[in-house]
């Protein structure tokens, strides 16, 4: 029940190829009302249950970002992989929930010899907020001083990412602002956000949208105090909408107020997308209550003329739901996983082919 959108290539070719051998998108999904199935992939834990180590990386400016490596739920001498393991970077939704959805991608990686970390923004998921500014819906500063941290840990490892959600924006825009220069192997999005401005202007189901909104006033309310001295805090707790509380975070703030439109000059996520150069592959549903209608929210051009973005666009599936029956419940985490097997793949056949030195 899927289809893939692209550009004819090489690369298209070996991934219809593989995707259409994998056991992933067999078997059909699990039609369900799109909001249950968005309700079931938030609030189902993961098992089983994950441990984490977390690492807090000092920015530049003194802010703090965290990186929650996965060890397995065998503690931390169980599970991972070797020195030269693919690191698999998990990004969170643009509100820092970290899913069950998410967890459970990061324990299948993990069983299959990935080494999976998950990056939380500053302030997000109890990552401490040592400055008054918190990180733009697609600015990829933050992100970018992670990737150059994980290469250095890492250096004879493929970097790899996935985002879910509205993080996908930030994927997005870091792998456009970067191009060549991203470190990155690959990359996939799960239900992703291609459009951040009409998406906060035509907003969402409340079903969604309240959750969220309640979820992120919970995590600033801990820094009311901090915040005061640069936005309206009275106004940012009592929003009434996710618009309403990005506007006035980062557009209506005392020392550098902007507006909306110059805002989303500078964060959109495909603003740069032409930039790509890295492999991404978006799982999307046209029955997806978050993102909207296929016919606006989908940049379809985008897939026909760039030979590094791929489209694989399904029926039913809600938002980073995807589900089916079975103990792998979650079928667009399989999908990725194989994803990247057949990069991987792809790519040493190709310097086996030009007798290409791997780079350093």
């Amino acid at each position: 029940h899927c289809r893939l959108l692209c550009k004819p290539s090489a690369l298209a070719q070996h991934l219809v190829r593989s995707l259409g051998r994998s056991a992933a998108l067999r078997g059909g999904p699990w039609p369900c009302w799109p909001q249950l199935q968005m309700l079931w992939q938030l609030l189902q834990p993961p098992e089983p249950e994950p441990v984490v180590a977390r690492e807090l990386l000092q920015l530049p400016d003194a802010g703090l970002v965290a990186l929650d490596w996965l060890v397995g739920p065998w503690g931390a001498a169980g599970g991972g992989g070797g020195i030269s393991s693919p690191v698999l970077l998990l990004i969170p939704n643009a509100a820092g929930k970290v899913t069950g959805g998410l967890l459970q991608l990061g324990l299948r990686a993990l069983e299959r010899g990935f080494i999976p970390v998950i990056f939380n923004r500053r302030g997000h998921n109890g990552c401490p907020l040592t400055t008054p500014r918190l990180q733009p819906f697609g600015d990829p500063g933050d992100l970018r001083e992670a990737v150059t941290y994980l290469r250095c840990r890492h250096p004879s490892a493929s970097l790899l990412a996935v985002s879910e959600g509205s993080g996908s924006g930030l994927l997005l825009a870091y792998l456009g602002e970067s191009g060549s220069s991203s470190r990155l192997a690959a990359a996939a999005c799960l239900s992703p956000i291609f459009r951040g401005r009409d998406w906060f202007e035509a907003g969402m189901p409340w079903l969604y949208e309240w959750p969220l909104l309640l979820h992120l006033k919970q995590g600033l309310s801990r820094y009311a105090g901090a915040l005061a001295e640069v936005v309206d805090t009275d106004r940012l707790l009592g929003s009434r909408s996710l618009r309403e509380l990005e506007e006035t975070l980062f557009c209506r703030t005392r020392s550098r107020p902007t507006s909306w439109e110059s805002y989303w000059e500078r964060n959109e996520p495909l603003r740069d997308a032409d930039e790509a150069a890295v492999p991404v592959l978006c799982l999307c549903s046209a029955d997806d209550p978050v993102r909207g209608p296929p016919a606006r929210s989908l940049p379809r051009e985008l897939f026909r003329s760039s030979p590094y973005f791929f489209l694989l666009l399904t029926r039913h599936g809600g938002h980073c739901a995807f589900p089916r029956r079975g103990p792998r419940r979650c079928w667009a985490h399989e999908a990725v996983l194989e994803y990247f097997r057949a990069m991987a793949e792809f790519l040493r056949t190709e310097e086996r082919r030009k007798g290409l030195p791997r780079p350093r």
